[in-house]
């Protein structure tokens, strides 16, 4: 016989257990005994159970002690059994059939012990020892507890989790050990025994009869059928018009069997006949009338006839009313298929950015009779309808189509018909003036999306994918992974070279802005038997257009090519027209230069002062695209109101990088009138406002910068007023977030603008439509190479006034081995209707009367 164990419980909780908690815990099991509660929690040694299965014993005391009870498991020799010792016991379910608990010995069981705790409780109440008799006798029937098959399963069934029962496995009763007894131990022992009886009350099921069953069942596939949509909902419909329709007309031909003679206006037309009167009564009840002179039993199946006619036709009504509501609502989802072909797929959202864009390609897709624009963005189809039908007017000969959903999903990816497309265009999730975070997330997201695109089998070989990505790294990974159709837009770098173009030529951002977008003189790619022809040969035989480089075999691009450059059969040249429909090369020269002797000056360098108001993501590339420009001993200033630590870091770096060159930090309001006087502007020669974003916020506020843009304009140009003499040499050009202020800055008299958002985007726009564009922009927007600037005439010509066309400045400017694509006139630089004063790719027998300070627009190889 192997030794039984006892488990006595310490009246003490473990050390880092709460004693509130743990009675917390006792009373939660033994439910409303708070007596019994409270004398085991009196200090004192309490017996728990004694001589019970050492299994039961080690596995009880596991529960308690996980809930913090102090107790202790002893042999039959009084010896203390460590609990973790493992005794063999299997805690899988058993199979055994007698787990089935007689209901009725539960509930004697349950009787029993609540009569022996309540005597126990009324015996202290009535200051009396506790008595052993109640508990004696409820231990002591015919069956012991510990032997009783209910109460073994019940502990056996009962929860592992130590909130929920702490003597589930405990088992056995106390004996008859004198020294041990005590009133307390076997309310304890009654406790254990009451709750176990309360886990199987509570874990009973209600049977539930067959005919609910079925019922239920019915009703759940009913309901399953109905949730499949309109079509399920139109089934039922038919079925249940069937039946009706069915069950009245049966019955009324099985009258007119019985009863023929009540059918008073139908009694020669038999069985089908009054069928059919059924049929008509259903679909139009007023085709009761009918049997108006019928018989009572015609008459009751015309009504019932009727009756079903009206709920049929009132829930047919209701179905075409839901099915047209959930349609509308899943159009206005935005999830329903795209079938567009050869379409330009627009993929996330930014709203300066695809408005941009949009407007973009709708001029470049005027010549076509039915182009498309696709948008897919995670946003709402109706929200992302309204913006751009507020922001765009006319879309001209283009349809704009909205799609909802997650961009790098394949799923959604072919919902728009990606395989069919002609380019895509990949958004940044946020402004290139946000913070890092916020950008290094649109990185990514970028990139996944990017993925997901070339993850698809393209039917277009020749398709672009132009994204928007921050991070250089990011960049060239995937520029490097996709070389042939993916084109990464390094905005940084192109907003730092246009503003500081821009700011030294006066009237280049007019330039800019008509190169760049489709309204207007474009580049193209023009190919055509050019013979024996050298560069300069060909230049005057287009009608319309200015050619301004070549494109070899190789794809390389030639930028300004020498005069002499010859032409070979596979070379194309590149040609600023108005369309490429109107691109003609004749065999005859359209016009005839004059010769005319350069007067043989050059501008010269000098040291110079830049004013830079504010600070952004791009500053170190302005300053840094400032000294290839600017000589030894000139100096950049970075006008800040309240600098942080990584912005003068920064800044004192770059001027320790660039030699000679000083870089300095004035701690100003540009705000503020008097801080700007103390710097004296004026003495500047060129002066930018950037759009800064402020180091504390995660996005920026694009009309909060812009709104400061100009209030800072409006200063420095007060300023100029007064000083007129002093700030004639200055240059001043402001950048701007959103193009709708654009009218507000030209209000202030300043005609250099630069619209962030909206050159990227041209920009963006020309290279989807032509991916071989890139290269010339990497040309043209760099010091390295030609670039666009804007000379004054007195360096092609000597005497003025004189009188020129436009062949003949086209010859004077290839004296200077550059090409003339326009010209400026001074006088209208503020006319905003007349471009501000500047006109490219003009026919080349137009005349113009040219002053000393008018401008000749060329590609060239430096600014002198």
């Amino acid at each position: 016989m192997s030794s039984l164990y006892s488990i006595s419980f310490k009246g003490e909780v473990a050390d880092g257990f709460e004693v509130g908690d743990v009675k917390a815990k006792f009373a939660k099991s033994f439910e409303k005994d708070d007596d019994v509660i409270a004398r085991l929690f009196s200090g004192k040694e309490v017996l728990l159970a004694r001589d019970i299965d050492p299994q039961r014993a080690i596995k009880a005391a596991e529960k308690l002690r996980a809930i913090g009870a102090l107790v202790e498991v002893v042999d039959q020799d009084g010896m203390a059994v460590d609990a973790s010792v493992s005794t063999g016991f299997d805690e899988t379910p058993s199979n055994d059939p007698n787990a089935d608990v007689d209901a009725d010995a539960e509930t004697g069981i349950n009787e029993t012990v609540n009569h022996a705790a309540d005597a126990a409780v009324n015996d202290e109440s009535s200051g009396e020892e506790p008595s052993d008799a109640p508990v004696e006798e409820a231990l002591t029937e015919d069956a012991p507890i510990n032997d009783t098959p209910a109460v073994d399963e019940l502990a056996d069934s009962a929860p592992t989790d130590a909130g929920d029962d702490f003597f589930g496995d405990a088992g056995d009763a106390p004996g008859d050990n004198a020294d041990e007894a005590a009133g307390a131990q076997d309310l304890t022992a009654t406790a254990k025994v009451r709750h176990l009886a309360s886990i199987t009350d509570k874990r009973s099921v209600a049977v539930v009869p067959a005919t609910d069953k079925r019922r239920t069942r019915w009703r759940y596939r009913f309901d399953s059928f109905m949730a499949k949509g309109g079509g399920s909902i139109f089934k039922a419909l038919t079925v249940a018009f069937l039946a009706a329709f069915l069950l009245i007309g049966l019955l009324r031909g099985a009258l007119v069997m019985f009863a023929p003679e009540m059918a008073v206006q139908h009694e020669n037309i038999g069985f089908w006949g009054n069928l059919y009167i059924t049929f008509l009564e259903i679909t139009d009840p007023g085709n009761m009338a009918q049997d108006i002179y019928s018989g009572v039993g015609y008459k009751v199946f015309a009504v019932l006839a009727g009756i079903a006619g009206i709920v049929m036709l009132s829930a047919l009504i209701a179905f075409i009313t839901t099915a047209l509501d959930q349609k509308i609502y899943e159009l206005k989802r935005g999830r329903s298929k795209v079938i567009e072909q050869d379409h330009t797929l627009i993929l996330g959202w930014n709203e300066q950015r695809i408005v941009e864009i949009l407007r973009e390609l709708i001029l470049a897709n005027e010549s076509e009779k039915d182009a498309c624009v696709v948008v897919l963005a995670d946003k709402d189809k109706e929200e992302m309808d309204d913006v751009l039908r507020l922001r765009i007017k006319d879309c001209k000969t283009t349809r704009i189509v909205t799609r909802s959903g997650d961009v790098s999903t394949l799923t959604n990816l072919d919902m728009v018909s990606l395989e069919a497309c002609r380019s895509v265009i990949i958004l940044a999730a946020c402004d290139d003036t946000d913070s890092d975070d916020l950008k290094s997330s649109s990185d990514a997201k970028a990139i996944q999306t990017v993925l997901a695109t070339m993850g698809n089998e393209i039917e277009n070989d020749d398709f672009n994918v132009v994204v928007e990505i921050f991070n250089p790294t990011h960049r060239e990974i995937v520029r490097s992974s996709f070389p042939e159709h993916v084109i990464t837009v390094n905005t940084s770098d192109i907003l730092a070279k246009l503003l500081v173009q821009t700011s030294r030529s006066v009237g280049l951002s007019v330039v800019y802005n008509e190169i760049l977008s489709f309204d207007g003189c474009e580049m193209y790619f023009y190919d055509a038997e050019w013979g024996d022809a050298t560069f300069d040969d060909i230049a005057f035989r287009f009608p319309d257009g200015v050619p301004i480089g070549i494109r070899n075999g190789d794809g390389d691009i030639l930028m300004n090519p020498p005069r002499d450059q010859g032409l070979e059969p596979n070379d194309e040249i590149l040609i600023i027209a108005d369309d490429d429909s109107t691109i003609e090369l004749v065999n005859e020269r359209v016009a005839e230069p004059s010769a005319y002797s350069l007067p043989g000056i050059r501008q010269e360098q000098r040291v110079e002062r830049e004013l830079m108001l504010g600070w952004s993501f791009k500053s170190p590339s302005i300053i840094r695209e400032f000294a290839d420009y600017i000589i030894e001993g000139s100096c950049i200033h970075i006008l800040l109101k309240a600098p942080t630590e990584d912005q003068c870091a920064e800044i004192k770096s770059l001027d320790a990088e660039l030699d000679g060159i000083s870089v300095e930090v004035l701690q100003k309001d540009c705000l503020n009138i008097d801080d700007l006087l103390s710097i004296k502007p004026f003495e500047y020669d060129n002066i930018i406002i950037l759009a800064g974003n402020d180091a504390n916020e995660s996005h920026v506020d694009a009309a909060r910068v812009d709104s400061e843009n100009i209030v800072a304009l409006l200063l420095l140009r007060r300023i100029f007023s007064q000083y007129p003499q002093d700030s004639e040499n200055t240059k001043l050009i402001t950048e701007v977030l959103d193009s709708q202020n654009d009218a507000l800055v030209a209000k202030a008299g300043v005609q250099d603008v630069i619209i962030s958002n909206r050159l990227v985007s041209m920009i963006m726009a020309q290279i989807a439509e032509s991916r071989d564009i890139e290269k010339v922009y990497d040309d043209i927007f760099q010091e390295d190479g030609s670039e666009i600037y804007l000379k004054p005439a007195r360096l092609y010509y000597e005497a003025f006034p004189c009188t020129l066309k436009f062949a003949d400045l086209m010859a004077s400017a290839r004296e200077r081995n550059e090409i003339c694509i326009g010209v400026k006139i001074k006088s209208l630089e503020l006319d905003k209707s007349a471009n501000n004063g500047v006109t490219l790719i003009p026919e080349k027998n137009t005349v113009y009367e040219l002053q000393a300070d008018d401008c000749l627009v060329v590609l060239a190889e430096d600014e002198l």
